[in-house]
C-alpha cells in the first residue's frame, strides 16, 4: 500500500494563513477521498469547502487514473491543493491505494499530522468502476469493486468513528457519501455503491451519540470527461433543466450538508440530478 503526502503549496512568496505555523488551525478539516482529476467531482467538492472556510486532506491513485481511458493528469494533486490554498486552506494531498485495508487508518493518521487536528468531515467521493455486466463481469473485477467502493468505505467511516468526538449536545460530525443507482451493464460498480450506501446510512444511527451526522449523495449523471456525444445527448433529453450535472452542483449540496445549517438533514439518500428521469 501506497500512502505519499504533498506538502501544502504556498500561493506566493509571502507565508500563507493556511501555511502558518500556528499550532492550533481555527479551521475545521474535511477529508476528500477520491481527489485525483482537476475536473473531478472530488475536486469541486474540496474547491467549494476550502472556499466555506475548511482545511482539506485529500487522496487520490494514480494507478486507477492510468488504468482508465482518460488517463493520468500530470501533476493534477499539486494544482488542486496549490487552488485550495489560494483559498485559504491548508492541504494535505494523500496517495492512497484504497485495495489496502490498512490504508483507511494511514490516511488519517497523516490528515491529522499534516493538518494539526481532528477530521470533522469525511466525504466519500472515491469510486472504482469499470463497465460489466451480470454475464461478463469476473471475480477479480467484482471484488476490487467492493474493496475500494464497499469495504474502504466501511474502514474510513469506523475510523473516523473511533476518532471523532463531538461537543456534548451538538452535531458537529459529518458524512457524506457519493453514490449511483446505474446497475445494469455496469453490476459490480452499482451493486458496491449499494452496499456503500446501507454502510453509510447505518452511520446515522450508529455513530448519533458522536453528534455525527451521515448522508448519502447521488449526483447522477455528472460529465467530467467519461461520456460519449450519443449518451451526453440522449442525458441532457432526460432532464428536465436541459443539461447534465456539474461537479459544481454536487459540491453545493455536500457544502451545506457539512454546514452547521446542514445538520438536520440525516440518514437520507439524497438525488441532486436535476429531475432526470431513472
Amino acid at each position: 500500500m501506497t500512502i505519499t503526502a504533498h506538502p501544502s503549496p504556498s500561493p506566493s512568496p509571502s507565508p500563507s494563513p493556511s501555511l502558518s505555523s500556528d499550532p492550533a488551525p481555527s479551521r475545521p478539516i474535511a477529508l476528500i477521498t477520491g481527489v485525483g482529476r482537476s475536473i473531478g467531482i472530488g475536486a469541486g467538492i474540496a474547491r467549494r469547502l476550502a472556499a466555506s472556510g475548511w482545511d482539506i486532506a485529500f487522496t487520490y491513485w494514480t494507478p486507477y487514473d492510468r488504468r482508465m481511458e482518460w488517463g493520468v493528469e500530470a501533476g493534477a494533486a499539486e494544482a488542486i491543493a496549490k487552488e485550495l490554498a489560494e483559498a485559504g486552506a491548508r492541504t494535505a494531498a494523500i496517495e492512497a491505494d484504497l485495495t489496502d485495508p490498512d490504508a483507511p487508518a494511514r490516511i488519517f493518521d497523516e490528515a491529522e499530522q499534516r493538518l494539526g487536528g481532528p477530521v470533522t468531515a469525511l466525504v466519500l467521493s472515491h469510486a472504482e468502476s469499470v463497465d460489466s455486466g451480470l454475464l461478463d463481469t469476473t471475480v477479480e473485477a467484482f471484488d476490487r469493486h467492493f474493496a475500494v467502493n464497499s469495504r474502504a468505505s466501511w474502514l474510513l467511516i469506523r475510523e473516523y468513528g473511533l476518532r471523532f468526538r463531538s461537543a456534548p449536545g451538538t452535531a458537529t460530525g459529518r458524512i457524506v457519501a457519493l453514490t449511483s443507482d446505474h446497475t445494469v451493464g455496469n453490476l459490480p460498480y452499482g451493486a458496491s455503491k449499494g452496499a456503500l450506501d446501507r454502510i453509510t446510512l447505518a452511520a446515522a444511527h450508529e455513530l448519533a451519540h458522536l453528534g455525527v451526522t451521515a448522508n448519502v449523495v447521488n449526483p447522477g449523471p455528472v460529465d467530467t470527461g467519461w461520456m460519449t456525444d450519443d449518451l451526453r445527448e440522449s442525458l441532457i433529453r432526460g432532464t428536465p433543466l436541459g443539461r447534465l450535472g456539474t461537479p459544481r452542483d454536487t459540491a453545493h449540496l455536500v457544502d451545506f450538508l457539512c454546514s452547521p445549517e446542514g445538520q438536520w438533514i440525516n440518514g437520507q439518500l439524497l438525488k441532486s440530478n436535476g429531475g432526470a428521469a431513472g
